[in-house]
């Protein structure tokens, strides 16, 4: 792994908070591509000399990036670049649904309307490998031998579904929304795979519907489709034994979602899941 060198000659600094300044200056830097993902930084006196200011000014520059998942410095090697944008979009739309206090079924109802809008432009823009792929995922998706790997292939399908819009900001809001109604799933199902059955396993025939809809180019019919199996998918998620328990105290299951959050999003586990 290379050391990047400062591509592009440094912002001019003015009166104020300096280290906003570098932050600013590198953050511009990181989202443009100039210090691409995966690259070290300069070393703290190589950007204090570059920007002619002191190392501590630098240290909490890099501090502020490091917190917004932009740079790691993790393990007390060279700082680096971690600007993978699932992982920005996961901090930023977890840090919202936590503060705002949103319930998990209005984020599930959201993802039914990603999902649609999804659907509406895998039919004009979906190739037939495209569809191929997700007619194959779809298949998978009705393999249930355990939860785990139940869950991952229906993660697979909707990654599927999503990515062949061809819509790199639906795919990826789909693709992290989609964590959650799985992850949530997992969670409420308490690793049974009856439960899983109940909640996922029945609507194998509507995920193939889908896909021969998007494969006539059916527009209206697969967004119906679609719509339908999300409004399905929550009422059955409601409906569980492990919901209903839970809804006595958290009726939205909004503090289920928060704590789900807090223990799979954050700058650790996105680390750890690039690995």
């Amino acid at each position: 792994m290379r050391v990047m060198a400062m591509s592009q000659p440094p912002a001019k600094l003015y009166r104020g908070r300096v280290a906003d300044q570098i932050v600013e200056d590198l953050r511009s830097q990181i989202l443009s591509g100039a210090l691409p993902d995966g690259a070290r930084l300069p070393s703290e006196r190589e950007l204090a000399a570059n920007y002619d200011v002191s190392s501590p000014t630098v240290r909490e520059a890099v501090r502020v990036l490091t917190a917004m998942g932009l740079l790691s410095t993790r393990n007390g090697s060279r700082t680096i670049v971690t600007a993978d944008g699932d992982t920005l979009l996961a901090l930023s739309i977890a840090s919202v649904v936590q503060f705002e206090k949103i319930s998990a079924m209005d984020v599930l109802g959201l993802l039914g309307a990603l999902n649609a809008y999804a659907v509406e432009l895998a039919v004009e823009r979906a190739s037939d490998e495209d569809i191929a792929a997700l007619r194959s995922a779809a298949e998978q998706a009705a393999e249930i031998v355990d939860v785990e790997s139940a869950a991952a292939a229906l993660k697979h399908y909707f990654v599927t579904l999503s990515a062949i819009s061809h819509n790199p900001l639906l795919a990826a809001l789909c693709r992290f929304i989609t964590e959650i109604q799985i992850g949530l799933a997992v969670e409420l199902s308490g690793g049974s795979t009856e439960d899983w059955q109940r909640v996922a396993g029945f609507l194998h025939k509507t995920r193939m519907d889908i896909v021969e809809a998007i494969a006539q180019r059916d527009s209206a019919l697969a967004v119906e489709l679609i719509r339908d199996y999300h409004q399905k998918v929550i009422k059955r998620t409601q409906s569980s034994a492990r919901a209903k328990e839970i809804k006595e105290t958290d009726p939205g299951l909004t503090a289920l979602l928060s704590t789900w959050l807090r223990a799979n999003v954050g700058l650790g586990s996105a680390l750890d899941r690039r690995r």
